[in-house]
């Protein structure tokens, strides 16, 4: 049977995608190689309950305990869903790679550069920041399973230097293209449901003893030096939100997926809900399982969940259980470096960030961004680094993670609220849902983004000290005095880089080098 109508149906949404980014203002430079599968994948393999839910599961064991764990989970995510929905919304109108800034250039109603200018990078402070994140996760756990194995104990310097292994890995995976970055997101997504799945019935059966449902589901525990038992759950919240983030993924991507005005919010709506149903599962059966709390929040692993797995299932089977998270948190930073860099090549692309030359320049053989692949490691690098001598930096990059973010993800949601009806909706829209729905994300991350600043353990000294509210100043200043002493002449946004037939002409001679 002939494929050729199967071809002919694909080509509309294909010349669809492209015209639609000609309109945006820009040249498909980028391989649309992306499924909406794919699409999907990548941001819920960069959201990861593998990673960042057992990865700071030592910090919730510790702040709030079990009932904030679970409890904090759907209400967080219900939160959560609501900045995705309006998110979502915009994606369907503005499907660009250069997502959160792009959007807030084109919905201001005046002073749209300066708009565009502090959301991309906040974005970009966030995109980093995440990738830090999830890899310095991965360092630990990798750093558990070394010692356990091979007696690579987890000093500071040794979980650095896994760190920075782990990027040049990732940074290394990114460089061979889009189609071996799809390919391995597919494979996430089935890893992380398995892998889950695994986790939990291996949890649920094997252990001779599980803790009682009211362990579980009520027990408050307070270990962070705080007398107040609502201020020690607000920020226990932290490992629900850390994990909910980067499921902006899916509007970076958008250049490089079929059908990207439907698959895009579909990609960050999906991602979440997804997400939310695994990823309570795997914290009540992890919770069920600890077999002694002091054992767990004193491992000497420093990794709390290696050592609920060992206590409740054996050494050679915890290693094993250890192993499948440590897996899924690997998938997780390569698609996190993915969607960085092309954040980073879309804002260079605007002239943005310093040498925007350098970091836009595309490889045409692989047509990936291949220096903004490495900036996004060597950043992502650099902010780990403060772990040498301060417990408290992963805390830290997290809390710097949900920040940077979320405020890039509502600006955009906050500028869609003032323009009211005369917002142009795209095929994916929330209709009359839309404005209830952005006046609860904004009100969510205007919270969240003054209780993550604050401090998590007291005293507060040197070694306790939050770090987060520096990070974000010195982000906010750099940008802020940039703007104000020279960007602001010269920065107008997205740029559009010729006419349609400009445009089409620039993406032949592309194709020319490839």
């Amino acid at each position: 049977m002939s494929s050729e109508p199967a071809v002919r149906a694909e080509q509309p949404a294909e010349n669809s995608d492209t015209s639609r980014l000609h309109q945006l203002g820009y040249a498909q430079e980028l391989a649309r190689h992306m499924s909406g599968f794919s699409n999907f994948a990548v941001s819920f393999t960069i959201i990861s309950i593998l990673s960042g839910c057992l990865t700071l599961y030592g910090f919730g064991l510790n702040t709030g305990g079990p009932a904030v764990i679970v409890w904090g989970w759907p209400f967080v995510g219900l939160m959560t869903l609501f900045v995705g929905l309006a998110m979502a919304e915009v994606c369907s109108s503005f499907p660009t790679a250069g997502g959160l800034y792009y959007w807030s250039a084109k919905l201001a109603k005046k002073n749209a550069a300066a708009w565009s200018w502090f959301t991309g990078w906040f974005n970009f402070l966030g995109q980093v920041a995440v990738t830090a994140g999830i890899d310095f996760g991965a360092a630990f756990f990798l750093n558990a399973f070394l010692d356990l194995q091979f007696g690579f104990d987890a000093r500071p310097w040794h979980t650095i230097l896994l760190f920075g292994l782990i990027l040049l890995l990732h940074g290394a995976l990114n460089q061979f293209g889009v189609k071996v970055v799809a390919r391995l997101n597919d494979i996430s997504v089935w890893w992380h449901v398995i892998g889950v799945a695994v986790i939990v019935l291996v949890l649920a059966f094997v252990p001779d003893h599980h803790q009682s449902a009211s362990f579980v589901f009520t027990k408050f525990v307070n270990n962070t030096g705080w007398g107040s038992t609502f201020y020690v759950a607000l920020i226990g919240l932290l490992l629900a939100q850390y994990t909910l983030t980067g499921f902006d993924a899916s509007a970076h991507m958008t250049e490089e997926t079929h059908d990207a005005s439907r698959s895009g919010p579909r990609g960050i709506v999906m991602s979440i809900v997804v997400s939310i149903i695994a990823g309570w599962i795997l914290l009540i059966g992890l919770t069920f399982a600890i077999q002694s709390y002091d054992s767990a929040t004193g491992t000497a692993t420093g990794v709390p969940p290696a050592q609920i797995f060992i206590d409740a299932v054996g050494e050679t089977g915890g290693k094993l259980l250890l192993l499948i998270a440590i897996g899924a948190q690997l998938f997780c930073g390569m698609a996190s470096v993915t969607a960085n860099s092309r954040m980073i090549y879309a804002f260079s692309r605007d002239g943005a960030l310093p040498a925007s030359s350098f970091w836009h320049r595309i490889n045409p053989r692989t047509r990936t961004p291949t220096n903004a692949i490495w900036l996004a490691a060597g950043g992502a690098f650099v902010l780990g680094l403060p772990y040498l001598f301060n417990a408290t930096a992963y805390a830290a990059v997290t809390s710097i993670a949900v920040i940077g973010l979320y405020i890039a993800y509502v600006l955009p949601t906050f500028l869609r609220l003032r323009q009211g009806n005369s917002f142009e909706p795209g095929p994916w829209n929330l209709g009359r849902w839309s404005r209830p729905v952005g006046i609860i994300a904004v009100i969510w991350v205007v919270f969240i983004t003054v209780l993550f600043m604050l401090p998590t353990a007291s005293p507060v000294t040197s070694l306790t000290f939050n770090y987060t509210p520096i990070a974000v100043l010195v982000v906010l200043g750099f940008a802020g005095i940039w703007w104000l002493v020279s960007a602001r002449t010269w920065f107008t946004g997205p740029k559009v880089q010729g006419s349609p037939e400009e445009l089409a002409a620039a993406e032949r001679e592309l194709e020319s080098l490839a």
